[in-house]
């Protein structure tokens, strides 16, 4: 899942996109609307986590812009003005979740989490395929009842794969929602990321390559 942070107080910026991306979110991060909008005429993303007062003034007007002219990603607005009549000028410009500072990262990640679900078709919170089992919300995979170690980015990459299931998913659609804009395409990360998870699932074998085409949840090669 890939979240647009918008926020221009450096130290809360990089609180969030830390805690986000420590529980396998990919993030960008955007200081001003000019920024943001750069990033989301270019990226797809599944949340946006916006700061409430920003360089061109109260956000909530802008949001309210943004959002006639079709702007549809789910919205969190992240401020300190927490008074009735300032939640519900948020909720009313088009935000979707609204949390004051100062904050819970812990309960941040989980609003967060629950925005992306709610984009698009909603995915159940514990996938499974064969004997896998993952819960998105206990942040825990198993197979056969055992729990299995995965880095933040290897959990990113298999959620994609088992909320895909049971369709082929690309190595660009992989890099477009579990990697940020840092990420390089043409690099092998990707190929990387699902070997590691290969060999931390074990056998028998559970992700297969379609040449040309991507991965998929119980293909025969590799």
């Amino acid at each position: 899942m890939r979240v647009l942070v918008v926020e221009d107080d450096a130290d809360v910026r990089g609180a969030v996109v830390g805690a986000l991306r420590s529980v396998g979110f990919a993030v960008d991060q955007a200081a001003d609307w000019s920024q943001a909008d750069l990033s989301l005429s270019i990226n797809e993303y599944d949340c946006l986590v916006l700061d409430r007062m920003l360089p061109e003034g109260d956000s909530a007007g802008q949001l309210s812009r943004r959002r006639r002219a079709g702007l549809a990603v789910p919205a969190l607005m992240l401020t300190a003005l927490d008074a009735e009549r300032d939640r519900v000028g948020g909720f009313e410009a088009g935000a979707d979740d609204y949390v004051s500072k100062p904050f819970s990262t812990a309960e941040l990640v989980m609003r967060v989490r629950a925005l992306c679900r709610r984009r698009g078709t909603a995915t159940p919170s514990v996938l499974r395929y064969a004997d896998v089992e993952l819960d998105a919300a206990r942040r825990d995979v198993r197979r056969a009842g055992v729990l299995l170690t995965l880095t933040p980015k290897e959990f990113a990459v298999l959620e994609m794969l088992l909320s895909r299931y049971p369709s082929v998913v690309s190595r660009s659609a992989l890099i477009e929602h579990c990697w940020d804009e840092a990420a390089d395409p043409a690099s092998n990360v990707v190929d990387v990321i699902v070997g590691q998870l290969r060999r931390k699932l074990g056998e028998p074998p559970l992700i297969g390559t379609v040449r040309g085409a991507g991965y998929v949840l119980g293909g025969t090669g590799r």
